[in-house]
Parts: C-alpha cells; structure tokens; sequence
C-alpha cells in the first residue's frame, strides 16, 4: 500500500471472544432487540453442539428455529433451501453456527432473502451492500475467519465454480467466538483450518492492498499458529493451543477481509469447485509453491512473516528469511501430512487446468498478488503442486 493511501475497514458491531461466550448469545441478541433465530448448521455440528446453543436461548425464553442441511462448499440451492427455511417462519435475524459453510450460507440466506435474482448474480467484483436480516456468527472450526468477514463463497450447480460475495450485507451484526467448541474437531480439520488461517494471515500481509491496519492483525495471527498448530494437530485436546488458533483465526480473518486475499485463494476456490477438495487443505498444498513463485517481489514482506513467525532470526537477511520461509511451509506440510491432489486420487487434463486458471484470474484474488501471474503461469503452479 502506497503511503497516503486510504484503508477502508468493515467488521461486526459486537465482537465477544472467550471460552464459553456462547453462553452470551441471548445477551447479545436482547442487546441488538432480537428475540427469535434461524440458527443455520450443518448435520455434524448440529449432532454435537445444537443443544449448547439453544438450551441458552431456551434459559431467556426465546423461540428459535433450524436450518441443519447446509452442505460442506454450500451451493445455490442450498442457500434456495436456507431462504424457504427463513421464510417460513416470522424469524428476526439468522444465527451462523458452524464452520466456513454454515457461517456463509448464514450470510448469504440474510441477503438474498431481500435481493432479486440468483446468488450468481452479486459474485464479486459486486458490492452487496442491501442488508437483510441481522448476522450472528459462532464459529466451531479455528480457521475460517468468516464471522468477522465480509466476504462468504457460494459454489454453483450449473457450472463447476466456487464465486466471492462481499459487500456490507456479509458483514456479520455481532460473532461470538468460543474455542471450546473446536476440542471436538479431529487432526486434519484442525490441519487444514489453522494453515488456513495462516494462508490468510500472509496473503493478507503481501497483498497489493496491506495496510497498517490490517498489518498488525496479519502479524499477530502468524506466529499464534506457527507456534500451536503441531500442537492442536498432535492433542485435540490441548485448550491453550486451541484458543490461540481460535483468536488467530479471527485476526486473520480481519487482516484478509480488509486487505483481500492473493494468488493462493484464486487458484484454492477452483480446486474446491471441481474436485470437492476442502478449502484450508487446497490452500495448504499451494501455499510453498505460490509463496515460492511471489517471493522475489515482495522480500522484505515475505522476510518479516519468516521472522515473526521464528522460522528466521531477527537479525537475517531479507533473502535467507525468504528462504527460511519457503522450508519452514514445506516443512509444515510434511509434519500436518498435506496430500497432493494426485494423493487423493484427483487427475486434471490441460483443458482442465487451463479453465482452473481462467476461473481463478476472473475471482480477482490473483491481482493482489505481488507477482501477478499469467493464465499460462498458474497452470504451471497447478501442475507443480498437483
């Protein structure tokens, strides 16, 4: 970012963070006037947490309804089924519970349910910014970052492709984020959700859109996940290990939705689009080869997450931090045990790289990069990595 530039924030009104803040949902929606949710999950959370939530607004005598069949990379029609749902009944604002799915789907039945058309229509670059009902978001995974966003992803069933919404209307109202409800979740959720964050947490910090602001949510959040995630993946059990995931999730969460993601999360969404594969563990396999391919233009910013994170000295030079980086990535996949595409059985011919590449140009991530690749430059990364 230029010097003299204008950084632009958005985030929610009423941010509460703690072991057991969930405990505080009724408070916070008696505070906001509202007394009757939607509360929008998915199968396996709804199994395991449903009842913490809803025993609490049970306790303030609210009446609440559920929406339980959000799908992992939540389509269109799951959103089509998410509005029918709200409007079924005389609810007065949509509860987000659950990982990046449910909390985006959450967002996207509030602002569809009072916009005209198909969900296609408002991809990005369109700013959505007619609210619907209010947004509370609680999240259960340590990686997304969605509650405190304004951006959600919706993929398409017509076409193979996962599509960016922002604008205010995905700004969550208020989040309540608890790190206790993510104890349950197995090693390679907890993998794939804190280098998730991490991918966030950097591209935030190289992007061509950094700022002050989001630099310092960017450098916080890194080295609270260098230095828990081998933990949290080795013990799910690890409380402390776990709340600093949580927090770091968050910050990074508002690093990147204020400075945009980059080249990782461009070429991420297609992956996820057309092989299913999960979304932190696709940013996963490309974070070394994409973080190799941009460093050369960027040193001094790709030096300083080395640093911060303790994989380089402080005194280091900005080309042997850069290099410390790179190892200290691939180093982290092998210890998390990311696959290649390839590993999990996924092939992908020249015709499909190539729509891969035009899809991710086209979500614009890639042009915050700092070296803003070709169409040709990407399938070379695809094929490095897969």
């Amino acid at each position: 970012m230029q010097t003299g530039s204008i950084g632009r924030v958005q985030s929610p009104r009423i941010i509460r963070i703690g072991g057991g803040v969930v405990a505080e949902t009724a408070d916070v929606l008696l505070q906001l006037g509202l007394s009757k949710p939607l509360i929008v999950t998915d199968p396996g959370v709804a199994a395991l947490h449903l009842s913490t939530l809803t025993d609490v607004l049970g306790s303030a005598g609210m009446a609440w309804g559920v929406f339980a069949d959000v799908v992992e990379d939540p389509t269109d029609t799951c959103v089509d089924a998410g509005c029918a749902a709200l409007h079924s009944g005389d609810y007065d604002c949509v509860i987000g519970f659950g990982g990046g799915s449910p909390m985006d789907t959450a967002k996207a039945i509030s602002f569809m349910a009072v916009n005209p058309g198909h969900v296609r229509d408002y991809k990005a670059p369109t700013q959505i910014d007619r609210c619907g009902l209010p947004i509370i978001l609680i999240p259960t995974t340590g990686g997304t970052g969605s509650e405190v966003t304004r951006w959600c992803v919706i993929s398409d069933t017509s076409a193979p492709e996962k599509y960016n919404l922002s604008g205010l209307a995905c700004v969550a109202t208020a989040a309540l984020i608890d790190w206790t409800f993510t104890v349950t979740k197995p090693p390679r959720i907890t993998a794939d959700t804190a280098v998730d964050s991490l991918t966030h947490a950097i591209e935030a910090y190289v992007s061509r859109r950094a700022f002050a602001y989001t630099d310092a949510f960017a450098l916080s959040a890194m080295p609270l996940i260098a230095g828990n995630v081998r933990r949290a993946y080795a013990d799910p059990g690890d409380g402390p290990a776990r709340e600093a995931l949580m927090l770091a999730a968050t910050q990074a969460g508002m690093a990147f939705s204020n400075a945009s993601v980059a080249l990782v999360h461009g070429m991420s969404r297609p992956i996820g689009a057309h092989f299913h594969v999960a979304h932190g563990l696709s940013n996963a396999m490309l974070l070394p080869a994409v973080t190799a391919f941009s460093v050369h233009d960027a040193p001094a910013r790709y030096a300083t997450c080395a640093r911060v994170m303790g994989w380089a000295d402080a005194t280091a030079p900005d080309e042997a931090a850069c290099d410390a980086l790179l190892e200290g990535l691939r180093q982290l996949n092998a210890d998390l045990a990311v696959p290649s595409p390839s590993d999990l059985g996924h092939a992908a011919d020249d015709a499909m790289l190539h729509l891969m590449a035009e899809q991710a140009i086209a979500s614009g991530s890639p042009a915050n990069n700092p070296r803003v690749p070709s169409a040709d430059e990407i399938v070379a990364l695809y094929r490095e990595m897969w």
